[in-house]
Parts: structure tokens; sequence; C-alpha cells
């Protein structure tokens, strides 16, 4: 298991390669659909700091908020990340990102981008929200709560040993094409034998 603390320098991104099995550690930021589209068409200043060698995590998290004014995350599993495949490689580019926490995988678009701009796809178990929401240790802020809502607003968390497998990283290998090669061809081996 690798410990990964952000901020994540451009070496420690080329290092990792898939399949690598990783516990996460430091300031992450949720970004959506909604988000991604902002972060493109606005090319906004505001989060760049959040984003520099740091982590996008596609998660619209359930929260709740105590009657302090602090934020909790009651839920946190991730979103299906082909969402953002035409917004992804320009987002990681524009904002220095390292890395990209989802699952189901991204397309060859992302791909490129992860390979240019030396950044690795993050697989997160989905079904489990509320266990990953212990992970999430510190609510640091929310960004563009009213504008975009809670889930797809940007929420700026500290994360401690969130575990997470990686399935595309800066060399052009793919875990997600590797498992659907194997699978049409034993799609194809079982069809023939009937």
């Amino acid at each position: 298991m690798i410990k990964l603390t952000t901020p994540i320098s451009l070496d420690t991104a080329k290092s990792l390669n898939a399949g690598d099995r990783v516990l996460l550690s430091g300031r992450i930021v949720t970004a959506r659909d909604a988000a991604h589209k902002l972060m493109i068409e606005k090319r906004p200043d505001f989060v760049r700091e959040y984003l520099k060698e740091s982590v996008i995590y596609h998660c619209g998290p359930i929260v709740q908020k105590s009657a302090d004014g602090s934020w909790k995350f009651v839920s946190a599993g991730p979103t299906t990340s082909i969402r953002e495949e035409p917004y992804e490689a320009d987002v990681i580019g524009e904002y220095n990102v390292r890395g990209i926490i989802g699952k189901g995988g991204m397309g060859a678009k992302t791909m490129g981008g992860l390979m240019k701009y030396g950044a690795v796809y993050l697989h997160a178990v989905g079904g489990a929200g509320a266990l990953t929401a212990k992970c999430v240790k510190k609510v640091e802020t929310v960004l563009c709560l009213e504008e975009l809502g809670s889930p797809e607003a940007f929420w700026v968390i500290e994360v401690v040993d969130f575990p997470l497998v990686v399935t595309m990283d800066t060399k052009g290998k793919s875990v997600h094409d590797e498992v659907l090669k194997a699978s049409e061809a034993k799609a194809k081996e079982l069809i023939a034998s009937i």
C-alpha cells in the first residue's frame, strides 16, 4: 500500500502505476458536472489554489451542517466519472491537477491529459459512501454552494487514508481498458461455444 499525500509532485504522479493501491491523505476538492463546466467556461481563479498539485473527487456528498456552522460529510461515495470526459483533460492542464478520483474510469481524451500533464486516475469503491465519509476528517470550505447546490459545489476537504486504486496512469495504461478487452474476449468465447 502506497501512502500518498497532497500536494502531489509531478515525479510522484509519474511514479504511480496502474494497479497500485494507495491511501490518500491531505486536501482534495469535490467537483461534478456543473463544477467542471464552470472551470472550463469561466476559468475561475478562486479554485486554483485548492487544485494545484491536488486531486479532484467526482463526488456529490450528503452533508450535514452543525449548530456551530461547521459541515460534516454523511456520505461521500464516488460518482460515475465518464460524464466529465468532455472537460477533464483541459481541467487537469488548466489547474495543474495530479489526480482524479471516481468510479468507472474515463476515456481516451482524459488518458491523453493524464499522460500530457502528469496525473493519474484513482478508482474509489462505489456503494460505500458512509464508509468513505469516515475518511473525510474536515471540511475546510465550500465554494459555489448557493450557485451550484450541495451535490455540485466545490467541497474542499481533508481526507486521511482514503483507500484507492490507480487504474489509469501517466504511461497510458488503463485497468479499465484491460478489463473491457478481457471481458469482450470471454464473451466471444462463450458465444462461440453455444
